[in-house]
């Protein structure tokens, strides 16, 4: 409690301290006599401010366990540690889509843009970083209905196209977690150096480091959603807060010498814009740098989508439906972020720069991301570097944890559990993990009956059979005791909950699962260790990335270059069943290579060469190429050599989606996650649907998926722009007009994103508890002669019963 009183003190003498009566801009006052940003904050308040959001998302993650544990009775695995149960609201998988995608670099780059382009900047960014969300929940919906069980989406390259293709998606996708950790990185030590006296780099990527491991490693992937709502609803406070003091100076600041959209119109009327807009003006969607940009941002969002396993970690999170509603409606309330925010901050700037006489910023300064924080501390002087500190801290907070937990997935699921320490040394793909024996597919004669007929048409059991009989046994197929219902397992969770007050691990004793048990309580310490290390990681690496001079602006560019060679095959990996191995390797390196190389030659032909390298690879003619040479080479050649090399017809379509329908924890069958839609009672048998029932059930989403996605994609990039080129250069009243509806958009989605979540959440642990309350009435399923109640067998009958060569009913995972 004390903790917090110190906190909201030190804050409110941040925001409501006591003003200056010195107009920077038109006196050269004490707060800016020259050119960047004048570092004020004392480094005792921000450090306590830092620690306050720190100890605040602590007590989140910890209270997220509590929920998860005691209200929905998650079990403390490795699988809910990445997925956080599976069923996540539309809500929170919106509210954690907005905070994952609002990169420092999206406060602080979008504004960069506007501060270039006018008002075509803030769109562009928007826009072309909007469509990969709407468009990803198309891709999203088929990761859910024909590989629910994976937990990456490397998970499902490796099942379809074997190990070298696994392998070199791994490469690009830990890439990419680095190169969107040093965008983070970079914007954030830029500003908070900027903005806080005495902060060196080095502590500052410490104290990043710090906050984006600790509540991480405490609540896993579910923490991070929770923490999510709040940084979104703070994100929101604060931009809503930049809006209303920069439009409206509802407090009378002599330090805001704007205060309407008027002002500001007057004075982007007054100052030349780059060449490449319409009559030289700010104020215009006719700008060619503007387009360029666009295309760049959208080529290279999408490989930071696609290719990024926090957004497929957030759709695994959440079942199919739910996810499509996530993702559309976390894509329209993202884009009011740098749409609102760069239209109030970098048309502020430029307007500033007018009324001083000469630009607040160096070039320099600029493509670091300054634009926010200089505009924030002329117009509202403390207040406002304490409102872009928070900004900042909660970008680095919600993105930086995202990421950490993306690598520490992709290292568990893809590198650890098959390339360093297996399970299993000699496993063979399409076993049963538990035994290594083959997955049996059962006839329909053998599928269990309801109300007397066969139910063939909406389920179907791999090794999940009711009967196990000698011909198994002899075929030397899998006849494994499921996990869920089995009492030896329940035997061990009772042993183990009695021994919890002690500082010894009991063993699992179950003959069937205690060992593969014990290896994912293993796998949960590695993962602990994971998030340690690659946190610390980030220290060296932004250290590093700053030493070598590159900036903000420059790595932004260049993402699409690096990685936009893995859009088209990843998409076609989950939606394609002609695809091939070699095109997915062949797509991804040749695009790659072609882009680097256009890029570099693009880059020397410039006047100094690649001698000069920063300055003529930054270039955006430069940049341009490079990404559209690595997205368009890598989707060509995938789709070209797949057509060449793929051997697999439509009619064996089911057969190839069957091998990313396998992809699945024994201990957790994600079956059991879908017995609600499907209508199963899971206490009679363990179903598993069929791929045309997926397909059914799910094909009203499927659809919302396709349709929104493909319309608001089209009216985002197409329409809308083209719209507004028709009008030319904007009017004063034309003007009005659009920064009015980018406060409305903000105002509207703002509401959306602090209710709907909370409401959604408390609505859900209410159901939860009410729910709980009647499965306390009911008997177990399990009795004490060791025979569960839907009459099935337990281990030790089984055994004995295969020695006399007697069926054996039960059901088996």
């Amino acid at each position: 409690m004390n903790l917090a009183l110190t906190l909201f003190v030190c804050v409110l003498q941040g925001i409501c301290g006591q003003e200056t009566t010195t107009d920077p801009v038109t006196t050269g006052g004490a707060n800016i006599t020259s050119l960047g940003v004048q570092p004020s904050i004392k480094l005792g308040y921000a450090l306590l401010l830092i620690l306050g959001f720190g100890v605040f998302s602590v007590v989140v993650a910890i209270a997220f366990n509590l929920v998860r544990k005691k209200v929905y009775h998650d079990s403390d695995n490795v699988d809910t540690a990445f997925d956080a149960g599976g069923n996540v609201s539309i809500g929170l998988t919106a509210t954690t889509i907005v905070s994952q995608w609002t990169w420092s670099a999206t406060l602080l780059q979008s504004s960069t843009v506007a501060s270039k382009y006018g008002i075509s900047g803030p769109f562009w960014y928007g826009a072309g970083a909007t469509i990969q969300i709407l468009m990803f929940a198309t891709l999203s919906i088929q990761l859910k209905t024909k590989a629910p069980g994976a937990k990456t989406f490397l998970q499902v390259i490796r099942a379809r196209f074997g190990k070298n293709a696994h392998i070199v998606f791994c490469v690009f996708a830990c890439v990419t977690n680095l190169v969107v950790m040093v965008s983070l990185l970079l914007a954030g030590t830029s500003v908070m150096t900027s903005l806080v006296e005495g902060l060196s780099l080095e502590l500052a990527c410490l104290i990043m480091a710090a906050v984006m491991g600790s509540y991480t490693l405490i609540g896993g992937l579910g923490a991070t959603f929770y923490v999510s709502y709040f940084n979104t609803s703070l994100i929101f406070s604060m931009i809503i807060l930049l809006v209303i003091e920069v439009y409206y100076n509802p407090s009378g600041r002599a330090s805001n010498p704007l205060g309407s959209p008027d002002v500001i119109y007057h004075y982007l009327n007054q100052t030349k814009g780059p060449d490449g807009n319409a009559e030289n003006s700010y104020l215009t969607f006719l700008s060619s740098g503007g387009a360029m940009f666009g295309v760049i941002n959208i080529i290279g969002n999408f490989g930071t989508v696609f290719c990024d396993q926090s957004y497929w970690q957030s759709r695994v999170a959440a079942k199919p439906v739910q996810g499509v509603w996530g993702f559309i409606a976390g894509g329209l309330t993202w884009f009011a972020i740098p749409f609102t925010l760069a239209t109030t901050m970098g048309l502020s700037y430029l307007a500033l720069g007018t009324l001083r006489g000469a630009p607040l910023l160096s070039p320099a300064d600029v493509d670091k991301g300054l634009v926010p924080p200089v505009v924030a501390q002329v117009l509202l002087q403390e207040s406002g570097e304490y409102v872009l500190l928070l900004l900042i801290l909660m970008a680095v907070m919600s993105t930086g944890s995202a990421e950490v937990i993306a690598v520490a997935s992709i290292i568990v699921y893809d590198i650890y559990q098959i390339y360093g320490l297996p399970f299993r040394r000699n496993f063979k793909d399409g076993n049963c993990i538990l035994c290594n024996k083959t997955l049996r597919k059962m006839d329909a004669e053998q599928q269990p009956y309801y109300n007397g007929k066969v139910d063939t048409s909406t389920t179907e059991l791999f090794t999940m059979q009711k009967y196990v009989c000698v011909e198994d046994i002899e075929k030397d197929m899998c006849v494994c005791l499921s996990a869920y219902g089995c009492p030896d397992c329940a035997a061990d969770r009772a042993r183990r909950q009695e021994f919890s007050d002690t500082n010894t691990e009991e063993p699992y004793h179950c003959p069937t699962h205690g060992k593969y048990r014990q290896y994912q309580d293993s796998l949960m310490r590695i993962k602990s260790w994971i998030i340690l290390w690659f946190t610390m990681l980030t220290i060296p690496l932004i250290l590093f990335v700053v030493g070598v001079g590159l900036n903000l602006t420059w790595v932004f560019l260049f993402t699409g270059v690096l990685i936009g060679c893995t859009v088209i095959p990843i998409a076609l990996s989950v939606i394609w069943s002609r695809v091939t191995s070699v095109a997915m390797i062949a797509g991804v390196i040749s695009g790659c290579v072609s882009g680097l190389t256009a890029w570099l030659i693009m880059a020397s032909t410039y006047e100094g060469g690649l001698g000069d390298f920063l300055k003529n690879t930054g270039r955006e003619l430069v940049m341009f190429v490079g990404n559209c040479c690595s997205i368009g080479v890598g989707g060509i050649v995938c789709i070209v050599v797949s057509l060449v090399t793929g051997k697999i017809k439509s009619d064996k379509a089911y057969e190839e989606w069957e091998k990313t329908r396998n992809i699945e924890n024994p201990l957790h069958p994600w079956s059991l996650k879908y017995a609600e839609e499907f209508g199963i009672d899971m206490n009679i048998a363990f179903w598993r649907p069929t791929q045309e029932n997926m397909s059914k059930i799910f094909k009203r989403a499927r659809l919302v998926a396709i349709i929104v996605g493909l319309v608001l994609a089209v009216g985002l990039v197409i329409i809308w722009p083209l719209a507004m080129m028709s009008i030319g250069v904007l009017s004063q009243t034309q003007f009005r007009m659009w920064t009015q509806f980018s406060q409305v958009w903000a105002f509207t989605v703002g509401t959306f994103i602090v209710i709907v979540p909370l409401v959604q959440e408390i609505y859900g642990i209410i159901k939860q508890v009410k729910q709980n309350r009647k499965d306390t009435k009911e008997p177990s399923r399990e009795d004490s002669h060791g025979v569960n109640s839907n009459g099935t067998y337990t281990h030790e009958q089984v055994l004995r019963k295969r020695h006399t060569h007697e069926p054996v009913e039960h059901t088996t995972l």
